[in-house]
This record gives structure tokens, C-alpha cells and sequence, in this order.
């Protein structure tokens, strides 16, 4: 099986930071892209950030100049530094990945996991 398992949110204050980690594991021959989503109450999950395993990395444009995606490809992990969080930033944030199985080359799964709470109040 693969799981994602995602960690470092929390409750922060505007203007203030958080560094999410997700890093994937079980039977992984390889990962392509990897990426960030997150869902606030009410509303519908979208895209914060994605890198890809070509290197190019985007990012949604409520996100930019605040938020980086990095990624650890020897540890199957992926990385979400924010800065300069608001309240509008408060989400559920999920990891994604698709996943080439060891038993399964050729295909990518996309995996998802659990999802950490992010919360920015003053």
C-alpha cells in the first residue's frame, strides 16, 4: 500500500509561518508530480502549489510570493513553507501525489493524504 503523511500544521498568527512536510510511502517505485491542495469550510478544494517531476513548479496566484514548494525526491517527500499567512490561508490543506507501484510499472496513482489543519487567528 502507499500512504501520505502529511504534518506541521497548526494554529498560527497573521502574518506569521508554517512549514507543512508530506512524504510518501510503502510499495513506491517512483513519484511523479507532487503537490499541494486545501479546502476551507463551505468551500471547494483547490490547488495551492504543485511541483512536478520535471523540476517547473506553480503555484495558485492567492499563494504567490508567500508560499514555496520544495521537494525531496530521495525521501519521497514534498515540502510547503508559508510565509506571511492571513486568514483567508485558514484550510484543511492535503498532500497529492501520483505514484508509479512497484507492482504496477507503468501507471500513476494518484494518492492523497489525511489532510492538517492549518489555522491563522489572531
Amino acid at each position: 500500500q502507499v500512504q501520505l503523511v502529511e504534518s506541521g500544521g497548526g494554529l498560527v498568527q497573521p502574518g506569521g509561518s508554517l512549514r507543512l512536510s508530506c512524504a510518501a510511502s510503502g510499495s513506491i517505485f517512483g513519484v511523479k508530480d507532487m503537490g499541494w491542495y486545501r479546502q476551507a469550510p463551505g468551500k471547494q478544494r483547490e490547488l495551492v502549489a504543485v511541483f512536478r517531476s520535471g523540476g517547473s513548479v506553480n503555484y495558485a496566484d492567492s499563494v504567490k510570493g508567500r508560499f514555496t514548494i520544495s521537494r525531496d525526491n530521495a525521501k519521497n517527500t514534498v515540502y510547503l513553507q508559508m510565509d506571511s499567512l492571513k486568514p483567508e490561508d485558514t484550510a484543511v490543506y492535503y498532500c497529492n501525489a501520483e505514484v508509479e507501484r512497484v507492482f504496477l510499472r507503468g501507471r500513476f496513482v494518484a494518492y492523497w493524504g489525511q489532510g492538517t489543519q492549518v489555522t491563522v487567528s489572531s
